[in-house]
């Protein structure tokens, strides 16, 4: 929209404003900076030489199983989904994304129970072959990096599967029909044309999968994989050092950074247009007989290992606990978990309409990279933003406390530690990306015109948002609010870090009964966070395919218009 000659007075507040946001959500990443380069005694040598190239290689490794398994996996799905036309195949669109609503250390915890020595599955091989000890028999241990690299590739596939299923919807038909012209097999239409035509698509979510993995901290606790996060975590907690989580924590960023410049550098020339005025979806394959079953069976698997198989192992162990349900331990829990992720919703839904209509006002460079960097909270593991938001937290505690202790005569302790508001905050910036992508496109939307029209009318900025944009992108903001809202139920490694004493959650109640090897204890609550991470993933599969067809009607009626 073009900017206006002179910047009113509300204008250049909601500038202010946003600047002011962006810079409280770039707190904790210069703390992580500032505490990392203090000195620290010989904290960092000794991390430098011992837990940092074992923790770094381990979390490589662990990276890369992930990346391959996901991008195999979501790729192979997506392609079969939109590609190919057998028995099931509508059904197998949707449910391929329910493994999503799976936490990654709900399901670790219950591949444990499962797989392990104890667990349903040995026991059976030992009653059928008559095995007394695991020194008779071979079996996979499930505790181990190969175990968690099953484990998070079974519930991050989608994030793959959704960019890369994207990709392929709106690839040119004609391409691909020339192609089967020339004779091209499906096999090599897929390997030469489809897949390269998706490869950015799909770097997008792997890089999303290996965001979500280095976030991870109930996984590799549960199977003993000391990975980077583990080790800021243990650093932190079981060797109170804040100094050398820090730094562990800086390293971690250094690997975030390379990350995204990877993955971006990897498309910096890459162009993906696709050529034409009108789309038309591509021909499906007809699958028939054993080829049909085999789809459908390779679309089935993800989900059996990443929803299935655990969620009838909770729903069971829950079922044993059901007097649980009233308890005062559950409920509490349950309160604590929705009201945190009820107010940290709402905050973040909030910012992400402050920084986004500020972009729309006027645009500048400052405003513009500050509003970029404030969005990359996603892609920062919550060990690394707790590390960050408790040293500044923690001060402001203290110059209040000693404040009203010198005016009034009384303390306040921990302030905003003590009640929540560092994990309200830790949410906000973590999953500020997930909030702002919706509402800025919402924004994106709303015809400039509207604004002209309002300034006309001598509404100013500030009513122009009221009265006009959010009416007009009131979907947009419930969506927003339901994406952020089941985050903040499902985050780990922030709540457990900077939760208040004696303060439990959904997610704290299920690590902390898997600490103890009490499945039954945490079965029900995980079982709570499975039912309320549902809810995305049932809008996503309704507005998936719904949202294709509304921008294809869109471009076809902009031809004929």
């Amino acid at each position: 929209m073009p900017s206006p000659k002179s910047t009113s007075p509300s204008e250049r507040g909601w500038q202010f404003g946003a600047i002011a946001v962006a810079a409280l959500v770039l707190l904790p990443l210069a703390s992580i900076v500032w505490i990392a380069l203090t000195p620290t005694g010989e904290v960092w040598g000794h991390l430098l030489e011992t837990v940092l190239p074992r923790s770094l290689w381990t979390t490589v490794l662990l990276m890369a199983g992930v990346g391959l398994t996901t991008a195999a996996t979501g790729i192979g799905t997506a392609w079969l989904t939109t590609m190919c036309r057998f028995p099931g195949q509508k059904i197998m669109d949707w449910v391929l994304l329910i493994p999503l609503a799976v936490p990654t250390y709900i399901i670790a915890f219950a591949y444990v129970e499962v797989l392990d020595y104890t667990g349903p599955v040995q026991s059976t091989i030992r009653a059928l072959f008559g095995f007394k000890t695991s020194r008779d028999y071979w079996f996979p241990e499930i505790r181990s990096l190969g175990g968690a690299i099953f484990v998070m590739g079974s519930v991050l596939y989608p994030y793959v599967y959704l960019t890369t299923r994207a990709s392929f919807l709106i690839q040119s038909a004609s391409i691909l029909d020339v192609s089967r012209t020339l004779g091209a097999s499906p096999f090599r239409l897929f390997f030469r044309i489809a897949l390269p035509l998706a490869r950015p698509a799909a770097a997008v979510g792997v890089s999303l999968a290996l965001m979500e993995c280095l976030n991870d901290i109930g996984a590799v606790t549960f199977f003993g994989v000391k990975t980077l996060t583990f080790s800021v975590y243990d650093t932190w907690l079981n060797r109170s050092s804040l100094g050398g989580a820090a730094q562990l924590a800086l390293a971690m960023l250094v690997m975030v950074f390379a990350l995204l410049w990877v993955e971006r550098f990897g498309r910096r020339k890459q162009r993906f247009d696709q050529g034409g005025s009108k789309h038309r979806q591509p021909a499906r394959f007809d699958l028939t007989g054993w080829r049909a079953a085999g789809a459908f069976l390779l679309c089935f698997l993800p989900v059996l290992a990443g929803f299935v198989i655990p969620g009838l192992l909770l729903a069971d162990r829950a079922s044993r606990r059901l007097e649980d349900l009233f308890g005062d331990t559950f409920l509490s829990a349950m309160w604590n978990s929705l009201s945190l992720a009820t107010i940290a919703s709402v905050v973040t839904v909030i910012v992400s309409v402050a920084l986004a209509y500020a972009l729309r006002l006027k645009s500048g460079p400052v405003l513009r990279f500050g509003v970029r960097l404030a969005a990359i909270g996603y892609a920062i593991p919550g060990t690394v933003l707790a590390v960050g938001i408790l040293v500044p937290l923690a001060a402001l505690d203290n110059f209040v406390d000693g404040q009203m202790k010198a005016l009034f005569g009384f303390g306040t302790g921990l302030l905003l530690l003590g009640s929540g508001a560092g994990l309200i905050y830790a949410y906000m910036v973590r999953f500020l990306a997930v909030s702002y992508g919706q509402v800025e496109g919402g924004f994106g939307k709303i015809s400039p015109h509207l604004d002209m029209a309002a300034r006309t009318l001598g509404r100013t900025a500030t009513k122009t948002l009221t009265q006009i944009h959010l009416p007009i992108i009131r979907p947009v903001l419930l969506s927003a609010l339901l994406l952020t809202f089941v985050d903040c139920m499902k985050e780990l490694p922030a709540t457990i870090l900077l939760r208040p004493f004696n303060f439990e959650t959904l997610a704290t109640t299920v690590f902390e009964a898997a600490s103890r090897e009490a499945f039954e204890d945490a079965a029900l609550p995980s079982l709570a966070i499975v039912l309320v991470g549902l809810l995305p993933v049932i809008y996503l599969a309704q507005t998936s395919a719904s949202s294709f067809r509304t921008r294809i009607s869109r471009r076809k009626r902009a031809v004929t218009a």
